[in-house]
């Protein structure tokens, strides 16, 4: 049976229950803003930019080069207007119900290449695995804090996704507490691996691998609708793939998992990187192809290095979610906290999947 025309139902996110999306595909009819693409700015070099070669001296001192100072190919900073810093600041304060926590961490800025309009999908599988290695070999670095209980490793592109720099960079923040959504995915997914004794994330792989699901009418028993929950892959390597999440709060979102359990994105293994890099960099050119110019985010969700989770290592699943901003969230989304979603992911994921590499 084919998908119906018109789709308008909540989605429930297996990851986080208490999180719902409603795909309302009638919705895309209607008159609406959508964020313009973002310019490409495709030049290799530009003078006045302070990311570029040769104007080192326009940021924050290097806090690592690779490979050297001289021919950096990625280039790591303090932020210049950091979120959290690690100068002192008052003691945590209360006063009735009232309570701050140091803002204590770090903030830096990693310049991806040293190519400024370089992007992601035109990056090489070496380079890319070589960022994201860079990644994981700070977070090492910085967790050898013990104050800091979590570091995100994240990029913006485009304005609608909070670039201030149009060359290509992301960012590290590290910080004294556990973001909450990140605490709700790690509770969620300790709650099912004590009920199935499986991680859920390494169940919706399995789903994605091997399942039909089929919808019944509740009162006929007819059968409403087939669902090909294959269909949800949008690419996939040798130890890592990428699926169009079921209850995707962006039209566009992907997820890039490992396909092998592993709950610590810096356990890693330089090998295992270069086929992470080779699906990220297949994953955003087909992203390119149906959405060029789609301003997005990408952030890397992994298990804290808290004591508070360390028996979480069965349970949790790290994993990169890749989130395009191609429309603006209204007062019902934001009064809510229900994200609306104007194309189905299955119509979303068929565009991806037919896209010719």
């Amino acid at each position: 049976m084919s998908e119906p025309s018109s789709v308008r139902e909540i989605r429930i996110n297996p990851i986080v229950p208490s999180e719902s999306v409603l795909v309302a595909t009638a919705r895309s009819m209607r008159p609406v803003k959508q964020e313009a693409p973002a310019p490409r700015d495709t030049r290799k070099l530009v003078e006045t930019c302070p990311f570029c070669k040769g104007n080192e001296d326009k940021t924050p001192p290097t806090i690592l080069a690779i490979p050297d100072d001289k021919d950096w190919q990625i280039r790591i900073v303090e932020n210049l207007y950091p979120i959290l810093g690690d100068n002192n600041q008052d003691a945590n304060l209360s006063f009735g119900l009232q309570q701050t926590i140091e803002g204590y961490g770090r903030h830096e800025v990693i310049i991806d290449h040293s190519n400024h309009g370089i992007a992601i999908q035109d990056m090489s599988v070496e380079h890319l695995s070589l960022l994201f290695k860079t990644y994981k070999n700070r977070m090492n670095d910085i967790y050898q804090d013990e104050r800091i209980k979590y570091v995100l490793a994240f990029k913006n592109f485009g304005p609608a996704a909070g670039a201030s720099i149009p060359h290509t960079h992301s960012q590290i923040i590290a910080m004294p507490v556990v973001p909450q959504n990140v605490h709700n995915e790690i509770e969620n997914t300790r709650i099912h691996y004590q009920k199935h004794n499986k991680c859920i994330f390494c169940s919706l792989v399995d789903e994605a691998l091997t399942f039909e699901a089929t919808i019944y009418d509740r009162v006929s028993g007819e059968i409403r609708r087939k669902i090909d929950v294959g269909q949800y892959v949008i690419e996939r390597g040798e130890h890592f793939i990428a699926i169009k999440p079921f209850a995707s709060h962006f039209e566009w979102e992907l997820h890039i998992l490992p396909l092998k359990h592993e709950a610590d994105f810096t356990n890693v293994t330089d090998e295992l990187l270069t086929d992470f890099a080779q699906v990220l960099k297949k994953s955003m050119a087909r992203l390119d192809t149906v959405i060029g110019g789609a301003q997005y985010n990408y952030f890397l969700h992994t298990l804290p290095h808290s004591k508070n989770y360390q028996d979480c290592n069965s349970s949790y699943h790290w994993h990169l979610e890749i989130c395009p901003r191609t429309s603006i969230p209204t007062g019902f989304e934001l009064g809510s906290g229900l994200s609306v979603n104007t194309i189905s992911p299955e119509q979303a994921a068929e565009q991806l999947r037919a896209v010719k590499l």
